[in-house]
């Protein structure tokens, strides 16, 4: 059958049908100097989709630092950034978003974004040691809400715990702005030596083209278009848009691809996530230079008549693209049929800079592969920035006009009860945080994440952090906050902080105030990393979280990885250790309630100006931290967040089941900014009170405030604070852990 009578007639309203304007179809016909078939417009629909392309964010992204002596492998050049850790060694690592596939099924849209970040780590010949994620719900009050939430976390644990990759971190927001569009981000971090790294690369006319793993299926398909547009009342209908996942075909796999790697005769390899085959193959092949002919026919499929526009657009799981060495591909196909995966050899590199694909004897399209790509002649876009009106209101607004309660007691009672701060045990339960036995710091016990490199004394601390509401109220320094308080958890588990992986989560960039907005967030990430030395090594952007009713919080999640150099000796955690230790805060001036989930929880008002930081101060502090704890000054180490300096006391309590005596009054007169404000910069750290001298003879010469806040109490003990509140570690407990738990309880009644 000719392709005249399968295929519909291509034209403008088609064209903007598949999410492409007028000005881009125009340029389609100009690269392909005629009107594209409905086979090309498809994968130029989806390949200059912004999930695929970046359009309206990459020359913005490009401002970004991604260069330091640390850096193996730059942001952009392949499917993960790779940092030297030392001993050979290099790390792969890197966070992406599957907002939009999650808000309409969260199970499956949960769980395939979990497979897709491994699959982007181990296609470098890196095996997964650890897995993180960043989540954002609206109201936890709302039924709606806890089904998302519900379904998000049991597709993380399933996929996740039958991967066998640990999950030793994370964090979870709770928020109106994210009603109806779920934000979630889901990270990945691999070990490779830096000697079997493999590249997603097409290479070498005549070299087979192999495709890998599971059957390609209908599901998925324009999911990277479905990705690149606002939720809204017609999105229920989009479910074929969202992939299935098979964890179990992963880890096989992980294993085949690992051992081809190993074994050699591999040119390049690829993952298929967003855009399948069209993305996978014409990725590899602008790389490389060269062309590409895929016959179609030879790909396996699970569904009879499928059209070479399905097949290439289909996003089905657990599949990656393989260009073999001549005459080695037997080698290939015969160590993945042993691990019961296909392996079947479906085109060849050629001559040319064209990738083509052929079906039923005909060449159903033929593209210019640089034409496709990101970097190549993809279009690239700044948008119309305009300062958001609503920020001279928000910014302008004095805490000090509020009346404020004066039972801290029962203010800190409420804070513990916010779902933003209580314990996400009913959430990481359901994880496996312990498989393969190389986790140390595990969730809810630490700052940051920590995971042995085994056959070193060396470890990684990796942490996902950001707080959309700073974002929100003040972009830039929003921005800068999220990088800045990335790197201070991973200093307080004892890390140097290396190197940041990003999900840019944000509204529509059409919207001239959420551009204004992007382009300000990421400037204020730039300054930060700047100032830290921990330049970008790629990550994801995720454009058009709206619903029908409001944009999200801007949320530029920060991955960020660290290095502890000595682990018996340089990691550290937040629980107070021993009856008498010495309570220090050390740090800026506590200052300021705006933006803090005090003004949120208490007054449910999300208002004033995002919290103080000094990046040049906070730069000091985090050195000096990190040489006091790796010169065992100090033995335990937290840093001040969400709920300020009486949430950090709080917490240090629960975790250690000990009270503290202590006394506030020389940080300030204004108790609420003194106990929860959250401006950044500041740490509560504890020592034996034979090293009170010497922690403060380090801070003094670093030339960092401190001020003795009192002395850990015994076990089962009060959290006094003279003059403000007594509370039982038992009552912080029982708040503490239960919040999630009971939430999600009326849920399943």
């Amino acid at each position: 059958m000719s392709q005249a009578t399968t295929e519909p007639e291509v034209t403008l309203e088609l064209a903007k049908d598949h999410g492409l304007t007028e000005e881009e179809f125009e340029m389609v016909k100009n690269y392909l100097g005629r009107t594209p078939n409905f086979t090309e417009l498809g994968v130029y629909s989806v390949m200059w989709s912004e999930h695929c392309s970046y359009k309206n964010s990459i020359l913005e992204i490009k401002k970004l630092p991604n260069e330091g002596p640390q850096m193996l492998v730059g942001a952009g050049e392949e499917n993960a950034g790779l940092v030297d850790i030392g001993d050979g060694l290099g790390c792969v690592f890197k966070v992406e978003s599957h907002n939009h596939p999650s808000a309409i099924e969260p199970y499956e849209g949960a769980a395939t974004g979990v497979g897709g970040i491994h699959r982007d780590i181990f296609t470098m010949g890196a095996r997964p040691i650890a897995s993180l994620n960043s989540l954002r719900f609206g109201d936890l009050d709302q039924p709606r809400v806890r089904f998302l939430l519900d379904g998000v976390v049991r597709g993380i644990a399933d996929y996740g715990n039958s991967f066998g990759v640990p999950m030793v971190g994370g964090e979870i927001y709770f928020d109106e702005k994210y009603e109806g569009n779920p934000l979630v981000n889901a990270m990945s971090v691999g070990i490779v030596k830096e000697d079997q790294t493999a590249s997603a690369i097409a290479e070498g006319v005549g070299n087979p083209v192999i495709i890998v793993g599971s059957d390609t299926g209908r599901d998925g398909i324009h999911g990277a278009t479905f990705a690149s547009e606002e939720i809204d009342e017609e999105s229920e209908d989009k479910r074929p848009s969202v992939q299935v996942g098979d964890p179990f075909s992963e880890k096989l796999l992980l294993e085949a691809t690992l051992e081809v790697i190993e074994n050699g005769g591999i040119v390049g390899i690829q993952d298929m996530g967003a855009a399948g085959i069209s993305c996978s193959s014409s990725e590899m092949t602008a790389k490389g230079g060269v062309g590409m002919h895929l016959d179609l026919d030879k790909v396996p499929t699970r569904e009879e008549g499928m059209s070479a526009y399905e097949i290439l657009l289909s996003e089905s799981q657990e599949r990656m693209l393989v260009v073999a060495e001549k005459g080695r591909e037997d080698e290939i196909i015969d160590i993945y049929e042993k691990w019961d995966l296909n392996a079947v050899v479906i085109g060849e590199v050629v001559e040319g800079e064209d990738v083509t694909y052929e079906k039923d004897g005909e060449v159903k399209a033929d593209i210019p592969a640089d034409s496709l790509v990101l970097g190549g002649g993809a279009p690239q876009y700044e948008r119309e920035a305009t300062k958001p009106e609503y920020l001279e209101e928000t910014q302008s607004f004095d805490a000090h006009s509020l009346d404020h309660p004066t039972d801290h007691k029962e203010v800190v009672e409420q804070l513990l009860g916010s779902p933003n701060i209580a314990s996400k045990r009913w959430v990481y339960e359901q994880y496996d945080t312990m498989v393969r036995t190389n986790t140390v710091n595990g969730p809810g016990t630490s700052d940051s994440g920590v995971v042995r490199i085994k056959g070193t004394n060396k470890a990684l601390a990796v942490k996902t952090d950001c707080n959309g509401r700073y974002v929100y109220l003040n972009p830039r320094k929003g921005g800068q906050i999220a990088v800045a308080e990335a790197a201070r958890n991973v200093v307080c588990s004892g890390a140097k902080p290396m190197a940041i992986t990003n999900c840019l989560n944000f509204g529509n960039p059409y919207k001239p105030e959420v551009y204004w907005t992007f382009k300000e967030a990421l400037a204020g990430m730039g300054d930060a990393c700047r100032m830290f030395n921990t330049p970008v090594t790629g990550g994801n952007v995720s454009f058009y979280n709206e619903n029908p009713k409001m944009a999200v919080f801007p949320t530029p999640v920060i991955g960020m990885l660290g290095l502890i150099e000595d682990l018996e000796n340089d990691r550290m955690t937040p629980g107070f250790k021993n009856e008498s230790d010495a309570i220090y805060y050390i740090g800026a001036p506590r200052k300021g309630l705006g933006g803090s989930e005090y003004l949120h929880t208490i007054h449910d008002v999300t208002m004033g100006d995002a919290p103080e930081i000094d990046l040049e101060f906070e730069g000091r502090l985090q050195s000096a931290l990190l040489e006091a704890i790796q010169q065992q000054k100090v033995n335990a180490v937290h840093d001040i967040s969400d709920g300020g300096l009486a949430i950090t006391l709080a917490e240090m309590a629960v975790f250690s089941k000990r009270g503290a005596n202590l006394s506030v009054d020389k940080l300030g007169d204004d108790k609420h900014e003194v106990l929860y404000s959250e401006a950044q910069s500041g740490v509560v750290v504890t020592c034996k009170k034979d090293q009170r001298e010497v922690l403060e003879a380090h801070l003094t010469e670093q030339n960092i405030p401190f001020v003795e806040l009192g002395k850990v109490g015994s076990k089962k003990d009060t959290l006094s604070i003279a003059g403000v509140l007594d509370i039982s570690t038992d009552e912080i407990f029982s708040i503490y852990d239960n919040v999630i738990d009971n939430a999600m309880k009326k849920q399943l009644q």
